[in-house]
């Protein structure tokens, strides 16, 4: 195999240990960014200064002025961690409490392994979205996810048009897919694929508090009909290298 060469195919139940690793990793990871997010906002810096300012003015001590700064750093680190174990424990209940049932129990949806010699390095899934109305039209893209070692090969990119592919042959309309305006990378990788933002907004309590909104994008797949023009002649999705 030469260096870094790597294939993709689909998960199956021995890849579940190194899948909830490479997930909880490739999740927790996006902590401290937050974190740096966080003491970049106005009002936690008006907070960091004036606390321990107001504590100095009714108590005379900086010792107690320093504990109460020492205090906040320590909370907005936590609040900084709190959403994205929220996901992580939602994931974990939901979708990848069992990855086959979830993902391989119906036609339109599965989930793949990114895997270099010998060993996987990375993950996403696709399901159908849960509104009833628009299951049959459009594909979710899930858990994208590249161990850290392994990232800037072109692994990322291989796996997303997996699912693109994989939304075209099954008769998508569109593929669609949300993410933190944190994840820098993941923004440009979507956007350099040829992904449209549609919306952004707060997907929980947790992450307004933290100042991170969500946003959506979404891929429109070509119609069945230009499919069958393109077979044989090329690429079938017109995807930006």
């Amino acid at each position: 195999m030469a260096p870094y060469a790597h294939h993709i195919r689909k998960y199956q139940e021995r890849d579940r240990k190194r899948i909830l690793e490479l997930f909880s990793q490739g999740v927790q990871e996006h902590a401290p960014t937050t974190f740096c997010h966080m003491l970049k906002l106005p009002q936690m810096i008006l907070l960091l200064l004036g606390v321990p300012l107001a504590v100095f003015l009714i108590t005379g001590s900086w010792l107690l002025a320093l504990l109460a700064n020492l205090s906040l750093l320590a909370a907005l680190r936590f609040f900084a961690k709190y959403p994205w174990t929220e996901f992580e424990d939602m994931s974990l209940r939901t979708d990848m409490s069992d990855i086959t049932k979830s993902y391989f129990s119906e036609l339109g949806s599965c989930f793949w392994v990114a895997e270099c010699e010998g060993q996987v390095v990375g993950m996403v899934g696709a399901l159908p979205v849960t509104e009833p109305a628009l299951r049959k039209e459009q594909l979710q893209l899930l858990h994208l996810c590249v161990a850290l070692g392994h990232r800037g090969r072109g692994i990322a990119k291989a796996l997303v048009r997996t699912v693109l592919q994989f939304g075209q042959d099954q008769g998508y309309s569109v593929v669609i897919l949300s993410t933190t305006m944190l994840q820098y990378s993941a923004l440009a990788l979507y956007q350099h694929m040829g992904f449209q933002r549609t919306c952004q907004y707060f997907s929980s309590l947790s992450w307004r508090v933290v100042a991170v909104p969500t946003v959506q994008f979404i891929y429109h797949l070509p119609s069945a009909h230009v499919s069958k023009m393109k077979q044989g002649g090329g690429r079938d999705l017109p995807i930006v290298a």
